[in-house]
């Protein structure tokens, strides 16, 4: 059966690899896009909705698929501003799950981060706990919320020190095992990765933390 995924985030390092996974696919025939603006990528599988994104629900007829990978996320960085950031990690994925049980999709993956937790005095944790939190009321049938540690991978936007930086993070994950283990580095090919092997062989278990990310992209 040719299936129908929707990718929200593809522009970005982990979105961006996953839509090269799903065009590679066969089990898939159209991958939708959602996004703020145009990629400019071709491809017969692809179908693209430039929209706002803060009013994906606008968007609900068109918002039909087998399943829902997202990949939004932002940074303090990128995002100063903390309204906005919350309605980028919170506000998007959020509406996105809503969407998925008004359409009857069933399959929902989402990236959060290790350390998410509703409450948390950090502002960035909390925002990932609260949308956790909400995703999960959605009870959706197959629901995945990835938490991965640091992400590393080849962004599309070049960045000073980012060598230096990717060997420093490759020498710190050796020193990091046993319990430890859990906060090395991961990278975004491995989360593209494991969310399609998820997609396609659910495991019992909602919350995938960054240790499980790694060993389901290398089963």
């Amino acid at each position: 059966m040719s299936k129908t995924a929707i990718i929200l985030g593809s522009s970005g390092l982990t979105g961006s690899l996953l839509l090269e996974k799903l065009l590679k696919d066969d089990r898939y025939a159209e991958i939708k896009l959602f996004s703020r603006s145009a990629s400019k990528l071709s491809h017969p599988k692809i179908k693209e909705y430039v929209i706002d994104l803060f009013e994906l629900e606008k968007s609900a007829d068109l918002f039909k698929a087998d399943e829902v990978y997202c990949c939004i996320g932002t940074t303090k960085k990128k995002t100063p501003d903390k309204e906005k950031y919350h309605q980028i990690d919170f506000g998007i994925p959020t509406t996105a799950a809503k969407l998925c049980v008004s359409n009857s999709i069933d399959t929902f993956l989402v990236i959060s981060a290790m350390g998410a937790k509703k409450g948390s005095s950090i502002f960035y944790n909390n925002t990932k706990g609260e949308m956790e939190e909400v995703v999960l009321e959605q009870k959706i049938k197959n629901t995945f919320i990835l938490r991965p540690a640091l992400i590393t991978g080849d962004r599309n936007e070049k960045r000073a020190g980012e060598k230096f930086f990717a060997a420093i993070f490759a020498f710190f994950n050796l020193l990091l095992f046993g319990p430890i283990k859990k906060y090395r580095s991961i990278k975004a090919e491995r989360i593209a990765e494991a969310m399609l092997r998820l997609a396609n062989r659910p495991v019992e278990k909602s919350i995938i933390e960054s240790g499980e990310i790694q060993i389901i992209a290398d089963k």
